[in-house]
């Protein structure tokens, strides 16, 4: 495992010598640019208030901890299901080299396809529109993968659509319906519900697959696992969609223009 380690740190340290960089930028510009001056700032506060957000708002947060909750924790055991079910009858090393490869396929198809469906957003709008479209690709992955008469590409290249097109649109979408001196509220806040998503479905898939007996020789013990994915995305279907009626309605907060501040 050192070489896959040292790999992290390398990626660490891009990040420090990256953030060293930035600072330096912004610090040169603060002293050869005249800029405005700072809004008012918002931060994290554990009282009421936290909680008088907009119904689009908390529709929005409850689609990030469905959304992500079926992404990441998938996964974590991607990469062992992948090898159990669907590459049992290769060679060891080729099954885990296969089971990788099909894995990075998300974040390899985020980072071209998110920018462009980003562009694409702006352009049309109709983001509510465009979240219940990605969350209704997600919603039948899980059930596709536990087939291995079907072929990975099929539920993978679904997957990598939905994981690039709603945080295209999902996270932007907060600042049309969050006024601007509580944005770093709202995505706090948001964030920590993610978080608790991770650390939930984690543990609650390992006891899935643990209750399954999932293994090479058992294939089948992912099924209760792969069924709480398939109930996560359901659920974040009927958020997208309460939120789409949400934001098509009189009370619309702009998600379906190209600019905030109409419903029309």
């Amino acid at each position: 495992w050192s070489g896959t380690l040292w790999i992290g740190v390398a990626a660490g340290a891009i990040c420090v010598v990256s953030a060293a960089v930035y600072w330096r930028l912004e610090d040169n510009a603060t002293r050869k640019y005249e800029l405005g001056k700072a809004g008012s700032i918002d931060r994290l506060k554990f009282d009421k208030g936290m909680f008088q957000f907009s119904r689009s708002y908390w529709l929005i947060v409850g689609l990030c901890f469905t959304f992500y909750s079926a992404i990441f924790p998938f996964r974590t055991f991607a990469n062992k299901f992948f090898q159990h079910v669907h590459f049992s009858v290769l060679e060891p090393d080729v099954a885990n080299q296969s089971a990788g490869f099909f894995n990075s396929l998300l974040p390899l198809s985020a980072m071209i396809a998110t920018p462009l469906f980003g562009l694409l957003v702006d352009r049309v709008g109709k983001r509510s529109l465009f979240m219940v479209l990605g969350t209704f690709l997600l919603m039948p992955v899980y059930l596709l993968m536990l087939s291995p008469e079907i072929s990975l590409w099929v539920p993978m290249v679904m997957m990598g659509i939905a994981f690039s097109l709603i945080p295209a649109v999902m996270w932007p979408s907060v600042a049309y319906i969050v006024e601007e001196h509580r944005l770093g509220t709202a995505y706090a806040l948001m964030t920590l519900i993610q978080q608790i998503g991770f650390f939930a479905f984690n543990w609650l898939i390992g006891w899935a697959n643990t209750q399954g007996a999932a293994s090479a020789n058992n294939p089948g013990g992912y099924a209760l696992g792969m069924y709480i994915f398939s109930a996560l995305s359901i659920l974040g279907l009927v958020f997208a969609f309460l939120l789409r009626r949400s934001e098509t309605g009189p009370g619309g907060h702009g998600l379906e223009t190209i600019t905030a501040g109409s419903s029309k």
